[in-house]
């Protein structure tokens, strides 16, 4: 069976992309042409030989990575097992320690792409073992970093990838070959610390290192996001995530990113009292293989401002039930939202005996803000102290999350209800956010499905609530910092 490279050619010799490509996946040896990377993620996937040698590999390597930086994972796992029995090639080999080295990591930023974190990871690990050169053990390190990050390991994460950092830094390659997994890897980081300024220099970063490049743009603009709304800003947030999933540039950014948008800007309309818009938004998701993002564990959170807690705990059964098979990073969420609903349902043992769960698992991977996003405080601090009371042995991790509890409270506050917008209805609110935008009013029609006519009268009746003359004064009043005696 002959595979696409041996008959396949498009503008050119594919298997001379093929061999470019490869050449220029670690560092020190220029980018990967866009060009090819197109070729290579369009073509056929590659058939496996009767025996790997170094060039099947490396054309193997490329068509992975191809597919991983251009979003082409219609395939999703299934091309990796088409070749692959657990991290093991499953035709017989005669690889060089580079060639296998290259091969890993390359599945590995495929996983990662697809936020099937324990694979990348697995990968990650092969890869570094064979690692022989500088390049290649970044490329490894990096791809590890993201694979961790991705499991919600933040301690092993930020080793990983301040290793790959020292690594890229110690051999001067040039700063447009960086990998985008050790940005992923960083805002991991940042976002399970709620480290704002990290995360917005982590986006001026981003557009520094490939400036005009659409999808390093968008990973820009969720970095941001994210920022916003650990200092608070919800209705800057909320604007910010509107734009990115209305925009051009949706189209042009990874699987995993457009996910991490959709919740995230689930999760500001909850905070922004928008709950029936928030599930709207969520029905049609389906969790990805593994769960590195969790659907579930965001339509819980609805469910749970909605006091829908029977509810809540019935959209989580499955995946509460599947410890094993979830990603420890959004698993830690899930359990958090069924603590709450418990208690609120009078079965105190299972809440408290969710959160300390939380609480083992948070002892396990690391502090961070991430579980407890969106969530009441007051019920989510009741609930750690008794698990605190009852296994004293937890209350140094018990502190350190409510310490870091107490830094994120603010973003589970609604900067919209102060007294010149709470007579905003939901829909006038959603609105409001949408004005913060570079979107015109035709524009904001179109993304909302409504006739420009219908924005127009809307926005007219916010700028009457709010007292304000036109877009700019509006825009100027939703932002304006609330007092603090307010």
């Amino acid at each position: 069976m002959t595979s696409a490279l041996d008959t396949f050619e498009v503008g050119g010799d594919l298997r001379e992309a093929a061999v470019r490509t490869a050449a220029r996946l670690a560092p020190g040896n220029g980018l990967p042409h866009p060009r090819d990377l197109a070729l290579l993620a369009e073509c056929e996937p590659l058939s496996p030989p009767p025996v790997w040698d170094d060039a099947a590999a490396d054309a193997l390597s490329a068509q992975l990575t191809a597919r991983a930086r251009q979003d082409a994972l219609t395939l999703g796992s299934g091309l990796i097992d088409r070749f692959f029995d657990d991290v093991r090639l499953i035709r017989p080999a005669s690889l060089s320690a580079r060639a296998r080295s290259l091969l890993y990591s390359s599945v590995a930023e495929y996983a990662c792409s697809l936020a099937m974190a324990d694979v990348a990871a697995r990968f990650a690990e092969e890869a570094m073992l064979f690692a022989d050169t500088p390049g290649l053990t970044y490329r490894a390190v990096a791809t590890a970093a993201f694979a961790a990050g991705l499991d919600g390991d933040v301690e092993q994460t930020q080793r990983l990838v301040d290793r790959a950092d020292g690594l890229f830094r110690a051999q001067e390659w040039p700063a447009t070959e960086r990998l985008l997994v050790t940005f992923f890897a960083r805002i991991t980081v940042a976002s399970a610390r709620a480290d704002a300024p990290t995360l917005e220099r982590i986006a001026v970063d981003l557009r520094a290192t490939q400036p005009g490049d659409a999808f390093w743009e968008f990973t820009a603009g969720m970095a941001e996001v994210i920022a916003r709304l650990f200092r608070g800003d919800v209705t800057g947030a909320l604007a910010g995530s509107a734009h990115l999933l209305h925009s051009s540039g949706i189209h042009s950014s990874w699987l995993g990113c457009r996910l991490h948008v959709v919740c995230m800007h689930a999760d500001l309309l909850v905070a922004s009292g928008q709950l029936e818009e928030a599930l709207a938004l969520l029905a049609p998701w389906r969790s990805p293989e593994g769960h590195g993002v969790c659907f579930p564990t965001h339509r819980a959170t609805v469910l749970l401002h909605l006091r829908r807690d029977r509810d809540l705990i019935a959209e989580t059964d499955l995946c509460a039930a599947d410890e094993a098979g979830h990603n420890p990073r959004t698993f830690g969420p899930l359990l958090a939202r069924r603590a709450l609903a418990f208690e609120r349902l009078g079965a105190h043992r299972r809440a408290q005996r969710c959160m300390e769960a939380v609480v083992l698992l948070t002892a396990r991977i690391g502090v961070s803000a991430v579980p407890f996003l969106s969530l009441p405080p007051e019920e989510v601090r009741f609930l750690l102290d008794a698990v605190a009371a009852e296994r004293p042995s937890s209350r140094p991790v018990v502190d350190q999350i409510l310490a870091l509890l107490d830094l994120t409270v603010a973003s589970a506050t609604d900067t919209f209800d102060s007294s010149a917008t709470a007579d905003l209805t939901p829909t006038e609110r959603a609105l409001a956010s949408a004005l913060q935008t570079p979107s015109s009013l035709a524009d904001i029609a179109r993304e909302r499905g409504v006739s420009l006519n219908t924005v127009r009268s809307q926005v007219r009746s916010i700028y009457v609530k709010l007292g304000v003359n036109g877009r700019a004064e509006a825009v100027r009043r939703l932002t304006t910092t609330p007092s603090p005696e307010r």
